[in-house]
Order: structure tokens, then sequence, then C-alpha cells
């Protein structure tokens, strides 16, 4: 590399890692910098951070060099593939790599080595993206971690929780250890770890994306999608894994939008929804006036606001329940009971509480739809709505310690607002929208009518063009 490009390196290398995902892009691209040795900068950043944070299960040093040199090499060959080309990315350890362990946040599972990667691993390849490690999660996908893996810690306060299963993605993120993410959402797992970390997901209608090669929680209600440290980010990720895959029959066949162009459309004449009951009422003080604050700032931006009644979301997630523990019983039927000591007690409580008959998980089935079927009726009259992400900031641990004896309190605390989400298959988006007096990030979401993907890239997009809270970083 030229003297003068290696010098301008060093001067913004204290930067580097904060740079957007199309930053730094554009600058490979225009071969400003290159990919080997924006990844170099990233691999040295997570041996110094890495060794406290905890997000990563395995991080892929010389696998990522060996892509980031292939990438510059055709990059200066003149074959771009797209924004994602020769950017680091992190691969959520529930997604299958080709040869390399796939735990899902199990010891059980440390032996597995796939014989072929993810559907959206394969995406990702082909779009240029350099994998540089398997991230952090909760055992099965489900709430805790496995005591014999290091808990992930979460970067605005090592005393808060970090989220839920797609934690190590959302604090890697946060801390600048790769541009993006991916992660996997059965009931708020991107959502609420974007929110306790302060960085912005996108969980897409259930079917756009592949889950082939995902080791599955509950297949009904599971979806892949992205976390970036900005919606237009999120939405370029998206843009690479999104589409249908043969070898996964429930993918939509629907054409692709233009998430990454979408993005840049502006919010002008977009109307949104807002149950003022959930977003004053429900919710902890600090959470309502961020909300409120968010309205005002999407006033300024010309949308539309309009009250709206939402179905009984506590209602639906109480009656998911049947439903949920047995997809998670058909999902461990290869190693549970056989192997329960080898599972951590908050997942095998959750698979020995699975003893429901057919008539209570039809019933499961049936609410399921319903709930479907009223919530896309409201979100039909507008384009967008807004709703909190979880009612109070993230919980201490200590909090959380206590809210895993109480089943009922933990889903209340953490997922009251977002497995409905995923009960209805629609797509939601998670972005920062405040801060506690003490500096810890609050969440919102808003969510749209399948496959309103784009409506959700243009409102989160500018919001964030309008409000600087996803640009405030981590004290590291």
């Amino acid at each position: 590399m030229p003297g003068a490009l290696t010098a301008m390196l060093g001067a913004m290398n204290d930067d580097l890692h904060y740079l957007s995902l199309q930053e730094v892009a554009q600058r490979i691209r225009r071969r400003q910098a290159s990919s080997e040795e924006v990844t170099q900068a990233l691999l040295e950043r997570i041996t110094q951070l890495d060794r406290t944070l905890h997000s990563f299960l395995m991080v892929l040093p010389e696998a990522a060099l060996a892509e980031a040199r292939l990438a510059d090499r055709e990059i200066e060959a003149g074959r771009w593939r797209g924004p994602l080309h020769g950017v680091p990315l992190g691969i959520k350890d529930l997604l299958c790599m080709q040869g390399l362990p796939t735990t899902a946040g199990m010891p059980l599972l440390r032996d597995f080595r796939p014989a072929e990667d993810a559907a959206v691993v394969q995406r990702l390849r082909r779009a240029g993206a350099v994998l540089i490690g398997k991230l952090h999660l909760t055992e099965g996908a489900t709430y805790e971690h496995h005591a014999s893996f290091p808990r992930p810690v979460n970067p605005w306060s090592a005393a808060h929780h970090p989220g839920l299963s797609s934690s190590g993605a959302a604090i890697a993120t946060a801390a600048g250890l790769c541009y993006g993410a991916i992660g996997s959402d059965t009931g708020g797992s991107i959502r609420v770890p974007c929110a306790a970390n302060g960085v912005s997901g996108i969980k897409p209608t259930w079917g756009r994306v592949s889950r082939s090669g995902l080791l599955p929680l509950a297949e009904s209600l599971d979806t892949v999608g992205s976390i970036a440290r900005s919606v237009a980010d999120a939405a370029a990720i998206l843009q690479g894994i999104a589409g249908h895959d043969p070898d996964d029959p429930t993918s939509l066949a629907d054409p692709v939008a233009d998430y990454v162009t979408d993005s840049s459309a502006g919010a002008r004449g977009l109307v949104m929804g807002i149950d003022w009951q959930l977003a004053r009422d429900e919710v902890g003080a600090e959470v309502s006036a961020a909300l409120e604050n968010a309205v005002q700032v999407f006033g300024r931006l010309g949308v539309e606001v309009r009250e709206v009644t939402l179905p009984d979301f506590d209602a639906i997630a109480e009656a998911l329940r049947p439903m949920l523990l047995m997809e998670m019983a058909a999902a461990h039927a290869r190693h549970f009971p056989q192997h329960a000591q080898q599972y951590g007690p908050g997942l095998r409580g959750m698979l020995e509480k699975a003893r429901y008959g057919a008539l209570e998980v039809v019933r499961s089935y049936q609410a399921k739809a319903r709930f479907s079927g009223q919530l896309t009726a409201v979100l039909r009259e507008i384009d967008f709505l807004m709703l909190p992400v979880m009612a109070e900031v993230t919980p201490t641990w200590e909090e959380f310690e206590v809210l895993t004896r109480h089943r009922a309190s933990l889903s209340h605390r953490l997922f009251r607002f977002t497995t409905p989400l995923n009960a209805a298959g629609v797509p939601a988006l998670s972005l920062p929208c405040g801060w506690t007096k003490s500096g810890l990030p609050l969440g919102m979401q808003l969510a749209a009518r399948p496959l309103g993907e784009s409506l959700l890239c243009r409102a989160g997009a500018a919001f964030q063009q309008a409000a600087d809270f996803h640009l405030r970083r981590p004290p590291l």
C-alpha cells in the first residue's frame, strides 16, 4: 500500500471501527482503504476488547484475512460485488458455517461441524462480505446464557443485561468489533438486544430470509435478520440476505425491494400509528418520554400521526406458550431428554414444561392466526406502527436473575411488545430513540404490514437523519 494511504489510515484508525458500513464499503471500493487493513484493525480491536465483552464465541482471523485479500483483488480488478464487499460482519452462532463448530450457545453441540453453510452465509459470501467470527448467544436462542460459556457484557454498563439471544451480535456491533451482524428473532431476540445496546436491527417478514441452515428454536416464529449501528446499514445487510431459497420451502418468492435506495427516500407523507395506552400508560416514564419525543421528530419529518387501538398483546403472548414450547420440544427431540444433564437450567426447565395436549396446541395456533389477522387489519390503515421495545430500560443482572424465577414477569419485562409481532409474522425495526438519565440506551420499534420492510427502512433512516441517538458510542 502506498505510504500516503498508510499514513491516512493511521490517522483515522481511532475512528475506523465506528465508520458506517456503507462508508467503509465505499472507501474500500475506491481503494482509499483496503479490506485487509480494515479487517486487521477490527481483529486487533477484538483482541483488545472482547476479552472482557465476550461477544464472540469464535474469531476467524485467518479466514477473515483471506476473504479480505480476495475482496481487495476483486475490487482492484473492477469486480465490485456491492455494498457488503470487503466489509467485516459477524454471524450469530446459530447459523451453520461449513466445517466450523455451530453451537447455538450449547456445550452439547461444541463438536457439531456442519457440512455446508447456511443459506444466509452463502449469500454473504456471494456478496463478498468478510466473515470475521461467530457471535455469542443464549443457550438454544432462549433467554439464559449457558454457564459453560463466558457471559457477554453490555458495553454501556456491565451491571446491565445485554438482551436476549442475539446479544453477542448487538454487543459486537455496538462496540465497533464488526460493522454489522446476522441475528435471529423468535420472540424479540434481534430487537431487545438492539435496544439494550443502542444499535439498530431488522426482523423481516417471516419467510423473507431463508432459514435453511439455521438451528431452529420454534420454526413458525424463527426469523433471520440484520443488526447494524444504523438503519441504513441494517438495510444494506438485509438486501444481501433476503430472497427466495429453494432449500427453504417457507421462504417467500416475492421480489426483494431495494432497501438501500428506499432508506434514502425520506418519510414525508407516511402515516404512523401509535396506541397511546401502550406508549404512555404501560411503560416507564423515561420510555414514554422518549416515545413522545420520537413522535415529535416524525411529525417534523412530515409524517402523519394517527392513534390506533391494537389487539391484546398480553393475551397473545400467553396464548402462544403451548405452541412455542412444543415447537421447542420438536427442535430438541434429537438430544432431549436423553442428554438433559448437558442442558442449562433455563432451557432444560422450558423443555420439561413442554407437556401440552393436542387441544391446547391447536388453540394456540388458532389464537396466533386470529391475532395475525387483527394486527394486519390495523397495519393496512397506516404505513407503520410505533411501539416500545421494552417497557423499561434493560434490567440489571441482579434484576434479571429475579425475573428468571418468575417466568411471567420475565416475559412481561423483556418481550411483551416483541413476541406478538413474531406471532403475526410482520416486519419490525428496532432503533435507539433516547437515553436514560444514567446514560443507558432506550429503544423503540416500528412495525409494518407483511413485506413492508421498505417502509420501515424509509421511516427509520429518516428518523436517524433527524436525531442522532444512534451515533452515541459506549464508554469503552
